[in-house]
C-alpha cells in the first residue's frame, strides 16, 4: 500500500473551485439474457449524454445472489472499435477471447480486453461465486487505433491511502499512482474510491478531462450534487477539482475521465464504427464466420476478423437484426466551461 501525504477531507486540493454545473444520470435496469437474467444499471449510453471522454458504456450489477440469477452468463460474442474494462467488488469471472487469451478477475484486479479491428470474447462467473457484484466498463477507440490488434492485459492496481479515502487507479494517472496499463486512447482514467464515513475528499483532476463519478453503493455528493446510488454525476470539462462526499456509511465510488473524444461514432449491439454501412458490415462478416448465415459475396477473399475460438466452449450468440432505420452517429451535447459560472 501506498501513503498519501495527509490532506484535509473538507478541502479542496489545487487552486481551482469545484463545477457545481453537475448533470445526474439515471441508470436504466437492463436484463442480461436468459430466463433467470441477472439484471446490470446502465448509465452510459442514454439520450442525453453518450460518452465521457472516450467511455461509452457502463454497466453496473450487484450484489447479485447468483443462485437465483445464475451470474454471468455470456457465451461468445463480437467487439470492434473499443476496449472492455472488467471491475469486480465480488465474485469472480473467468474470460476467454479469440486472441489467445484466458484469465479470471477478482476484486481489485481489471481484465482489459482492445478488440482493435475485431475480437470475440466470452465471460462466465465461476462455479464457486455466490454473489456477483462488479462494473462493466467499454471506451472507445480513436480513428488512429480503432483499427489496429487486439490486446489483453490484467492488471493488479496497488491501493493508494489518504486522509478519509483509498484508492485504486486501474487506467490513467490520480493521487499520485499511474497505471501501467497501455490503452490506444489517449488521456483516461478510471479509479475506484473507497471515502470514509462521513469524510469530504478533495481532488485536483485535469480541467482538459471531462469526469463521471458513478454512486456505486450509496448515495454521495459530487461538488454539492446529490447523486443518488446507482446514478452517475457528470461534470465538464474547465474544472481541476472535484469533491466528493459520503454519507454516515461511507461510500464507494468509480472515477472515470478523460479528454472528449471528438469524434463522432456509431455504436450498435456489440460494434463501434463510424457508419452505419461499416456497422452492416461488421454484422454480416460476424454472422458468416460464426456460421449463422451464408458469407456475402462482397466479403469473399477478405480475412477473417473475429479470430478462431478454442473447441468445446458454449456456442456463440448471434447477432440480432439490423434496424430499420439507418443507424445516425452519437453526438456529444456541449458542455459548459464551469470556470465562466
Amino acid at each position: 500500500m501506498t501513503n498519501l501525504d495527509p490532506h484535509p477531507t473538507a478541502s479542496v486540493l489545487g487552486p481551482g473551485q469545484p463545477c457545481t454545473d453537475i448533470e445526474v444520470l439515471e441508470p436504466r435496469p437492463v436484463p442480461l439474457g436468459g430466463l433467470r437474467a441477472m439484471t446490470v444499471y446502465r448509465t452510459l449510453p442514454q439520450r442525453q449524454r453518450s460518452l465521457v471522454g472516450a467511455w461509452c458504456f457502463l454497466d453496473h450489477y450487484g450484489p447479485d445472489d447468483v443462485s437465483a440469477t445464475g451470474g454471468m452468463q455470456v457465451p461468445r460474442h463480437p467487439h470492434t472499435g473499443l476496449a472492455t474494462v472488467s471491475w469486480l467488488f465480488t465474485g469472480r469471472i473467468d474470460h476467454l477471447d479469440s486472441g489467445g487469451n484466458a484469465a479470471s478477475v477478482s476484486p481489485g484486479e481489471l481484465n482489459l480486453m482492445i478488440a482493435g479491428r475485431g475480437i470475440t470474447h466470452q465471460e462466465f462467473s465461476t462455479p464457486e461465486t455466490t454473489s456477483l457484484h462488479g462494473v462493466q466498463l467499454w471506451y472507445a477507440l480513436p480513428e488512429e487505433t480503432r483499427h489496429s490488434e487486439n490486446h489483453f492485459a490484467h492488471y493488479a492496481p496497488e491501493p493508494v491511502i489518504g486522509e478519509g479515502v483509498t484508492a485504486r487507479v486501474f487506467i490513467g494517472e490520480l493521487l499520485g499512482s499511474a497505471s501501467p496499463v497501455r490503452t490506444r486512447t489517449p488521456d483516461l482514467l478510471g479509479a475506484e474510491l473507497l471515502i470514509d464515513p462521513g469524510a469530504t475528499i478533495g481532488l485536483e483532476v485535469r480541467p482538459d478531462f471531462e469526469h463521471a463519478v458513478l454512486a456505486e453503493d450509496a448515495d454521495v455528493a459530487v461538488n454539492g450534487v446529490r447523486a443518488p446510488h446507482r446514478c452517475l454525476a457528470y461534470a465538464p470539462v474547465g474544472s481541476d477539482a472535484l469533491e466528493i462526499t459520503a454519507g454516515r456509511a461511507g461510500a464507494r465510488v468509480i472515477l472515470l475521465g478523460g479528454v472528449p473524444l471528438g469524434e463522432q461514432i456509431v455504436m450498435w449491439w456489440n460494434f463501434i464504427g463510424r457508419t452505419h454501412d461499416e456497422i452492416v458490415e461488421y454484422r454480416r462478416r460476424y454472422q458468416a464466420e460464426m456460421g449463422f448465415e451464408a458469407m456475402h459475396p462482397d466479403d469473399a477473399g477478405k480475412p477473417a476478423i473475429f479470430g478462431r475460438f478454442p473447441p468445446g466452449q458454449p456456442g456463440p450468440l448471434p447477432a440480432p437484426p439490423m434496424p430499420t432505420s439507418r443507424l445516425r452517429p452519437r453526438r456529444q451535447p456541449t458542455g459548459k466551461d464551469p470556470r465562466h459560472h
